[in-house]
């Protein structure tokens, strides 16, 4: 692969080609560039250059941009940072000005969110772009998709459920933090969802450590329930005011299609499979608990 930076000059682009061994004769290279007018003609881009092109072949691929796309992924986001560090390894957008986008005020407004839920705005997902991109592009881009997943089917079962489509993601990135089993998902959901209805507090373990900011925590103690924090959801009545990860389609749909059950209360199970043993009374969950922290305390997780 060959990358031409946007605002690259010719001599630029010669360098280095030469420099890299792409071509071995710095003056032929540049006398067929400039007989073909490609010297006034650069375009920035990610291009494959296979063995054996001669000089013609080479600017001729270079003069018509014909440069590869970028299979672009971003997925396990949990904080903005995060998502700025990866698309800058995959595109030419730098990551500080597309961290930068996260404090824009006027960007967020622009696309109908605020600070805190710009941030639902990016699905996580693989998409097709041309290297060069720029933060601009990008964002637009992302943008578009957003308005493409939320087509009317989705918005309609949101509106059903009463959540706004920031709220939807913002359930949503509890859900994928409480399991990882994309078939357990629309469980989780129905016991907030039944937790909402009931007046509860969400009382969900991944919003605390979000709030403390320690993701190295397996053990949620109660004295990490006093953190004052608007995402301590023990504190606090109601969905955290933005995503504490960036939720997956998978989790994202497991929302607006949540199961219809009587649960109330879930707790991990207690052979550690990543599965919960849930439970519609407070007694239920008391005796799951019981075997989920005795499990924990035989294999000494204590935090």
């Amino acid at each position: 692969m060959f990358y031409i930076s946007t605002g690259s000059s010719f001599d630029d682009v010669t360098n280095s080609l030469y420099q890299k061994g792409i071509i071995l004769n710095r003056n032929s290279f540049v006398w067929v560039a400039e007989f073909m007018k490609y010297n006034s003609n650069i375009k920035p881009g990610r291009y494959q250059l296979k063995v054996g092109l001669n000089n013609k072949q080479l600017v001729t691929i270079l003069r018509r941009g014909e440069q590869v796309s970028v299979q672009l992924t971003f997925n396990n986001i949990r904080l903005r940072n995060e998502l700025a560090g990866i698309i800058a390894k995959q595109i030419e957008a730098d990551s500080a000005s597309l961290a930068a986008i996260f404090e824009d005020k006027e960007l967020h407004k622009k696309y109908g969110f605020d600070k805190e839920t710009f941030f639902t705005m990016f699905i996580p997902n693989t998409y097709e772009f041309k290297w060069n991109t720029n933060t601009q592009q990008f964002v637009e881009r992302m943008a578009t998709e957003y308005k493409t997943f939320w087509n009317e089917d989705r918005k309609a079962k949101a509106k059903k459920l009463k959540l706004g489509q920031s709220e939807v993601s913002i359930l949503a990135a509890i859900v994928q933090k409480e399991t990882a089993k994309s078939d357990e998902k629309p469980i989780v959901s129905g016991v907030y969802h039944n937790r909402i209805k009931k007046g509860m507090k969400l009382e969900a373990d991944p919003t605390l450590i979000y709030a403390i900011g320690d993701f190295t925590i397996r053990r949620v103690l109660n004295k990490y329930k006093e953190v004052e924090s608007p995402y301590n959801t023990y504190l606090h009545k109601g969905l955290p005011p933005g995503p504490i990860c960036l939720p997956e389609i998978s989790s994202l749909d497991a929302v607006l299609n949540r199961e219809d059950h009587e649960y109330i209360f879930f707790c991990a199970k207690e052979d550690f499979s990543g599965y919960h043993n849930f439970a519609s009374t407070y007694a239920q969950h008391k005796v799951n608990a019981r075997k989920f922290h005795k499990a924990m305390n035989a294999a000494k997780i204590y935090r």
